[in-house]
């Protein structure tokens, strides 16, 4: 069957790119995606499928073979982000502030094209495929839970997704057998002190200061309160304070994003803000206030089905361009799924600098090797299969 899917793929791979510039050129937000979603609509219905809206602006359609047997899904994520398009490209976006800076498009162009080759062989498929197109993971809460609610993954056995991945070289795939990318939290530190005269300072309690300092002192956490054994990270990108050259501020705001594996190390962590802000605070005469958000699980992948994903990609690219990656430290809302079945994602590289493929994910320069596309959607083909019969 491999030999059929290849030549397939091949077929079906300037309807692929025709489907990613025009997704580049009308990219919608998060909760937007409404002209997205009549096209996939449109697209999945000229298949002879009969997709449904799930999750508000998403589409879920399914693939049922000539054998009845294990149902395999198979997400791809829609949305844009709020960027204006840089690209010297036709497929540049025509909608103002509006972006596909992060790959999505090439997401939902691969899923159609996987649509396209299991409509063609569903008569050989041992089971069922679903497809999940899914809206808004840029945007938190994400919307794997509302695709989740609207029976995404009811009934099926395993759920595969991937990222195309520019760090990553166009004709390499990369994965992990466990931890493959981190909870995406975020925190903000609000500082009250007592402004008055740059002169004066001893009249004062300066947030300012007492905000350096937390700075210092948070930056010693994952040194000194992670163990070694696990991976965490704690990145300030916010601090505000004050508007006058000579004036200490009554306030001072922090804000930053704590990235963890593991639910122990992510509550070590926000504890250890608490106890650092409380301290340096109490020691200035100062008072805070911190806010927390948490943002989606982690994505650990199924080490089993991670096997098999491995090995349909070695088929496909050759064994020495699939590789287990270090886990990424950013995040994604595809672990919603991962929690209620076996699950992989895997990243899918796009990079290409003798094309000038270069500009990394979320730049408005952000572009990738179409010869990717073919890859991918072989790739998840092929572990869609070796998944039923397995």
């Amino acid at each position: 069957m491999n030999k059929h899917i290849h030549e397939l793929v091949k077929e079906g791979n300037d309807y692929v790119v025709k489907l990613r510039r025009h997704f580049r050129a009308f990219p919608e937000l998060g909760g937007e995606e409404v002209e997205t979603q009549k096209k996939i609509i449109a697209e999945l219905t000229a298949m002879g499928l009969n997709p449904r809206s799930a999750a508000g602006t998403g589409i879920i359609a399914e693939i049922k073979g000539g054998r009845q047997g294990k149902t395999v899904a198979i997400r791809a994520d829609i949305d844009a982000l709020p960027i204006q398009d840089e690209i010297d490209q036709s497929y540049r976006s025509r909608n103002t502030g509006r972006c596909h800076a992060c790959g999505h498009d090439g997401h939902t162009a691969m899923l159609l094209g996987i649509a396209k080759v299991f409509s063609t062989i569903k008569e050989e498929l041992p089971g069922t495929i679903r497809l999940l197109f899914q809206p808004s993971e840029e945007k938190f809460p994400g919307g794997a839970l509302a695709m989740i609610a609207d029976g995404a993954v009811e009934g099926v056995d395993a759920v595969i997704g991937a990222h195309l991945w520019q760090p990553f070289a166009v004709g390499t795939m990369g994965l992990t057998y466990g931890p493959m990318m981190a909870s995406p939290d975020e925190f903000t530190i609000t500082i009250k002190g007592s402004g008055g005269h740059g002169s004066m300072p001893h009249q004062t309690i300066d947030p300012l200061y007492v905000g350096a300092q937390i700075v210092l002192a948070l930056k010693t956490i994952t040194g000194n309160n992670v163990s070694t054994n696990e991976l965490a990270v704690l990145s300030l990108g916010v601090f505000k304070a004050g508007d006058v050259f000579n004036v200490i501020p009554d306030s001072a705001t922090l804000q930053g994003t704590v990235r963890t594996f593991s639910q122990s190390t992510r509550e070590t962590i926000f504890a250890a803000i608490d106890r650092i802000c409380g301290g340096i605070c109490a020691a200035a005469g100062a008072t805070y206030n911190l806010e927390s958000h948490l943002g989606y699980p982690p994505v650990i992948n199924n080490p089993e089905v991670a096997k098999i994903v491995a090995q349909s990609a070695e088929a496909v690219l050759g064994k020495t361009a699939v590789f287990e990656m270090n886990p990424a430290m950013v995040g994604e809302d595809f672990s919603y799924y991962q929690q209620q079945v076996p699950g992989c994602f895997m990243f899918i590289g796009v990079g290409n600098k003798d094309k000038g493929f270069v500009y990394p994910h979320h730049h408005p320069k952000f572009d990738m090797d179409e010869n990717a596309f073919s890859h991918g959607v072989e790739i998840m083909v092929v572990s869609a299969v070796n998944l039923l019969q397995a």
